[in-house]
């Protein structure tokens, strides 16, 4: 038989979904609510909490294909990507799980099933790995594989573990053997990794056992796909061939499965296609920071390596295409946002286009500045490798075309600078093992908000000198999706606190900060909770509208707009989206049309608990790093908004008033920012305007109604007041040559004549009523426009033999750092150095003595 990657997949997740396993989707590539992660790189990371017990699933075997992103580590550093047999940057992760279920015996029986019996791999060809003190995997392999013991290997390197503490243990993995004809270390390669969680690693690196031990296994769908295909890369697989040929035809030349350059290129834009489409698809766009920042550099390295083939012109857009037609059916959201990435593939495409001249021109600087010993620094090789997008090898290639060399080791100091300040930016924030250990000891708060805004509970911690309270259950909404945490009282026996802010710094704790008022808080005190309900009821006017907003901005600019954050409080909202550029004038006012008209409707907003599944096919949107459980709770605004969302909202669309968008503008490239506001804040604002409005027509003299045409008028005589204001200015400056006197220079008269922003004709002038007073003799007139300098020599008839005026100018404007000519008797230039205006001067007068 022979295997395509789709039913390879399908095979995969019918095997296990038939033996128990929740066939769950793929996580997007942005790991929601996990500031840990820059990207999704393992099947496990949607299982993540349920492995340390931070949450739980009401199934205990699942099964995923998961879209996976790495490009940095042991086998995904870019410069490695397309040179070696199976180093991708996006990737597909097969994998089955175990909560406490099954453990070593059923992962390794259902492993070893699959591959020998329903994709039948010669079992002659297949080894395995296990941990040195694994005896009961190494015993269970022997019994149900028949492998014999030189077969099966020990490895002290089988060991995971998910962090230096928590849920760990020894792992099994199975390796293929190749071939002879593959040498060194790609022939025997490793397929899939069968992780058993058996123990908790404390502080000081004990292992205690667990409860209830755990699966976690991992298959890469690009090595398998490549072994049941007969190929010994995976990037002969039909997993990547359509795109390498894609590329292949554009550039006009054969894929030959080679190391050649041109091979190593084709292979790079095939594997950066497909990251740069998926990222695309699941609302990742190129910027300056970030997760966009990530994918600008996959996208301009894919592009550098396009032009070594010669494609100037547009190609990503084209081999960004075939990934969508080759995984479009497995993988619909490709199918869906097509036109999508075919839009911000293409822009990034034409803005790399002008990059490309700008980091040519900073390394012929480059060539100018280090042209004493030959050598690029490796802090000049890093600057355009970041802001230009040259890899190293482009810097060098340059380089060497030119004689020069290139500090690579000064560049990859500077490259791990950077990567330990990335790695920095996204540890995530706060002292995470101290709530996790109040949360043991305390248990999770029962948040009540949704249907109460007081509410009675038990005080179980008292923090930070009593200014930090933790309750056994709470009204108060913890800062979450955008919203900002309830203000408040709280309020015990002879005891009162007033609430500032309350947050949630872990999953199921609400902590409430602020200010103790009078008395004290003692643990298992009885306390009355009671929410600010004004700031409440405006913090929910702005979080409907926000969803609102959401929809309006889709209908009008596109289904490419996604939520990037928000910030939604009593008296602000802030909304952040993808989009292109600028929203203009007409666009806004459709979209405040949009949103007005819902709001007009008074329609019921409903919210629903369902399972997240259910949720998605019914077409709710989930927002932009949001964390969601299996249940979630789906609001509907109208027909046309419907989205997951845990915050509090309005009863019905009239409880919002009025939407005004006050401000909008850009927040990096590809992102842009509304600033809205609404009830009887949009309507102060909408006033302040009108007063403001009023004042100029007042100043004016005119009605409201006429303020435009008004201000047009007054522009439009002002233009021409500055224009003849221009003329009287040159003439007066003309009618002072009169006024000047020559200088007797080897018997010719010399008048020079300094000015200052004087140009074009009005210098003429100058220069001929000069002439014409002097009857006999050399004019220079000299203007400095800013740091520009403008230079004009006249020379009268019976001179313009011996003193030409163009041979004159040619020689005094490189002082002034330009240049110059013309005709013997009148020659006109410039140059850009004023400082050398008295060194031009003297000149002429030598020339002429």
């Amino acid at each position: 038989m022979t295997w395509t990657s789709d039913q390879i997949r399908e095979t995969f997740l019918d095997f296990y979904g038939k033996r128990g396993h929740r066939r769950t989707s793929s996580l997007s590539l942005v790991p929601p609510g996990d500031p840990t992660l820059l990207f999704t790189n393992a099947g496990m990371v949607q299982f993540k909490d349920v492995f340390t017990g931070r949450s739980s699933v009401n199934y205990t075997r699942a099964t995923s294909s998961q879209k996976c992103l790495r490009v940095s580590g042991k086998h995904n550093d870019l410069e490695n990507v397309g040179r070696t047999r199976r180093h991708h940057t996006f990737f597909e992760m097969l994998g089955n799980f175990s909560f406490g279920d099954y453990f070593k015996e059923g992962a390794i029986e259902s492993a070893w099933e699959l591959l020998t019996e329903v994709y039948k791999l010669d079992t002659s060809k297949l080894f395995v790995t296990v941990h040195p003190d694994d005896d009961e995997a190494r015993q269970l392999w022997a019994k149900i594989s028949s492998l014999p013991p030189e077969k099966i290997v020990d490895d002290p390197e089988n060991f995971w573990s998910m962090g230096d503490t928590g849920p760990c243990g020894p792992c099994s993995e199975i390796h293929i053997d190749q071939g002879e004809e593959v040498t060194g270390d790609d022939r025997l390669l490793e397929i899939w990794n069968l992780v058993f969680m058996q123990y908790d690693r404390d502080d000081s690196g004990t292992l205690t056992p667990l409860p209830a031990p755990s699966i976690d296994t991992g298959m890469g769908l690009e090595r398998l796909a490549a072994v049941l295909q007969g190929q010994t890369s995976n990037y002969h697989s039909d997993l990547f061939t359509p795109i390498i040929n894609k590329a292949a035809e554009l550039a006009g030349v054969t894929y030959e499965r080679s190391d050649s350059e041109q091979d190593v290129a084709l292979r790079v834009i095939a594997d950066h296609s497909r990251s740069a489409a998926f990222l695309i698809a699941d609302g990742i766009y190129p910027s300056n920071e970030g997760r966009g920042y990530v994918i600008r550099r996959v996208m301009r390295r894919a592009m550098r390596f396009g032009r070594k083939l010669g494609l100037d012109g547009l190609f990503l857009v084209h081999t960004c295409a075939a990934v969508v037609e080759t995984m479009g059916s497995a993988f619909p959201e490709l199918a869906k946002k097509a036109d999508v990435i075919r839009q911000y593939v293409q822009r990034e495409e034409e803005s790399f286009g002008r990059t490309l001249v700008a980091g040519l021109r900073r390394l012929d600087k480059a060539f100018e500045e280090f042209s004493g010993d030959k050598r690029i620094p490796g802090e000049v090789a890093f600057e355009l490798y970041d802001t230009h997008g040259f890899p190293l090898d482009l810097t060098e290639q340059a380089a060497e075309e030119h004689g020069y060399a290139v500090d690579a080791d000064g560049f990859q100091t500077a490259m791990e600078r950077q990567r330990a300040a990335g790695r920095q930016s996204w540890r995530g924030v706060g002292d995470l093992s101290r709530w996790e250990r109040l949360r043991e000891q305390v248990g999770e708060s029962v948040f009540t908000g949704y249907e109460v805004d007081e509410d009675s509970a038990c005080v179980v911690a008292v923090l930070d000198d009593g200014t930090t309270i933790v309750t056994d259950r709470t009204p108060f909404y913890a800062e979450s999706g955008g919203q900002v945490g309830d203000t408040g009282v709280i309020t015990g026996a002879n005891a009162s606190f007033k609430v500032t802010d309350t947050q949630s710094p872990l999953e199921g704790l609400i902590v409430h900060t602020g200010e103790l008022l009078e008395g004290r808080f003692e643990t298992g005190q009885q306390v009355s909770m009671r929410v600010s309900t004004m700031d409440r009821d405006l913090t929910r006017k702005n979080h409907s509208a926000t969803h609102l907003l959401h929809y309006a901005l889709r209908e009008v600019l596109g289904e490419h707009v996604k939520q990037g954050g928000s910030l939604v409080g009593p008296h602000r909202l802030r909304f952040d989206f993808s989009h292109f550029g600028p929203v203009t004038p007409e666009e806004t006012q459709r979209i405040e049309q949009l949103v007005n008209e819902r709001i007009v409707r008074n329609e019921a907003v409903q919210t629903d608990v369902m399972a997240k599944e259910q949720a998605m096919k019914a077409g709710a949107i989930a927002f932009f790093g949001d964390k969601y459980g299996d249940l979630v709770r789906v609001l509907t605004i109208t027909e046309d908004s419907v989205e997951f969302c845990g915050g509090t909202h309005v009863r019905a669309t009239g409880d919002i008033g009025l939407f005004k968008i006050v401000a909008e503008g850009s927040v990096s490239s590809g992102v842009r920012r509304i600033e809205a506001a609404t009830g009887m804040d949009a309507l102060k604002w909408v006033h302040d305007r009108e007063t403001m409005l009023q004042s100029v027509a007042n100043a004016l003299e005119v009605g409201v109604p006429e303020v435009e045409s008004k201000l047009k008028k007054l522009r439009k005589d002002h233009s021409k007041l500055e224009k003849k204001l221009k003329v009287l200015e040159d003439k007066a400056r003309v009618a002072g040559v009169a006024d000047a006197d020559p200088e007797l220079i080897g018997g010719v008269k010399v008048l020079t004549l300094a000015l200052e922003n004087v140009q074009g004709g009005a210098l003429r002038d100058m220069a001929d009523k000069a002439r014409n007073k002097l009857g006999s003799g050399v004019v220079l007139v000299v203007s400095q426009n800013g740091p520009k300098v403008a230079l004009l020599v006249a020379v009268t008839d019976d001179l313009k033999g011996r003193l030409p005026a163009g041979k004159l100018l040619g020689q005094i404007a490189p002082l002034v750092g330009g240049r110059g000519g013309g005709r013997p008797d009148l020659a006109q230039g410039g140059g850009s150095d004023p400082s050398g205006i008295p060194a031009a001067v003297d000149k002429l007068k030598e020339l002429i003595a």
